[in-house]
């Protein structure tokens, strides 16, 4: 192959970073943002900005791009250890260590491009955004609570997603943030307890290598439990209406069943729990509060 020719970006390498980012999990940060987005612009004029929520979409997309691109390459030499990620892009070369890092480069200049577009409190906020995100692979190198980390990093989305809309601190956004992030913090417990032989074999540190299955399992209802009654407090200072609260209780009933369908000695239906379910929630909770903002008078 020419020098010439290898220059031209090939469509196989960018289908390739796009795996290797999961591009398609952001299902499970953006119905949350939107919410956030959408209650914001109902209580500002009752009218949706479609630009803005467009930029809030860039800007998540961005930034959660990035921390996954940083992820698995700061994560490469342990997923190559571990035989359920050692078939990942970087393990197995379908994507270069330098084309990662020049995709997550481009993710984050997105996502800082898109919160100056914003407003200027959300660009001068978006550097302490990206932190998170670069500190979490790493997490599991210092702590056996990488979860928490993760939590915090996705807990950043709908406060920034309600500073995005009306330039202002909101402690209603800050409920809704703490819930997301105690959320997938809590469903990352889960996910964790399939790597626990290959954990503590290679030293890599999390409550199930640490404390086992069953702890981690209690600790994840723990969070789902705690995750409905911020869901519900959220509700109750934005004064939500009966379909959201309606949507609340198709989400408690998710959880419900998330954790009747993993035991410590049964994981096999952990994938179904992780991206299924996981992936349901997001989307009924989001649909149920469109649908009570519309109801209750927001424009679209």
């Amino acid at each position: 192959m020419t020098s010439a020719a290898a220059a031209v970006p090939q469509p196989g390498r960018t289908r390739a970073f796009l795996r290797l980012v999961m591009i398609e999990h952001s299902v499970f940060a953006l119905p949350f943002a939107y919410i956030a987005a959408l209650t914001a612009m109902f209580q500002l004029d009752g009218n949706v900005h479609w630009v803005r929520l467009l930029l809030v979409t860039i800007a998540m997309v961005g930034l959660r791009t990035f921390a996954m691109a940083c992820n698995r390459i700061i994560d490469r030499e342990i997923d190559a250890r571990n035989p359920r990620t050692a078939g990942r892009e970087l393990v197995t070369g379908a994507v270069s260590v330098r084309s990662a890092w020049t995709g997550a480069l481009v993710a984050v200049v997105v996502f800082l491009g898109a919160a100056a577009a914003l407003n200027p409190l959300c660009l001068a906020l978006a550097p302490i955004a990206v932190i998170p995100m670069v500190v979490y692979p790493y997490g599991k190198r210092f702590t056996n609570f990488p979860h928490a980390i993760l939590g915090l990093a996705q807990a950043i989305g709908p406060v920034g997603a309600w500073l995005a809309v009306t330039g202002s601190w909101s402690w209603d956004a800050v409920i809704l943030g703490l819930a997301v992030g105690i959320w997938i913090g809590g469903f990352d417990l889960i996910f964790a307890c399939q790597d626990v032989q290959a954990d503590r074999a290679h030293g890599v540190l999390s409550v199930p290598a640490r404390f086992g299955i069953p702890a981690a399992l209690y600790g994840a209802r723990a969070c789902h439990a705690v995750t409905v009654a911020l869901l519900v407090w959220y509700a109750l200072a934005t004064d939500a209406g009966a379909f959201f609260w309606t949507g609340l209780a198709v989400v408690a009933g998710a959880f419900l069943y998330e954790h009747t369908i993993v035991k410590p000695d049964d994981l096999s239906r952990l994938n179904r729990a992780f991206f299924s379910v996981n992936g349901f929630i997001g989307i009924a909770l989001f649909v149920a509060a469109l649908l009570d903002l519309v109801v209750r008078g927001l424009t679209l």
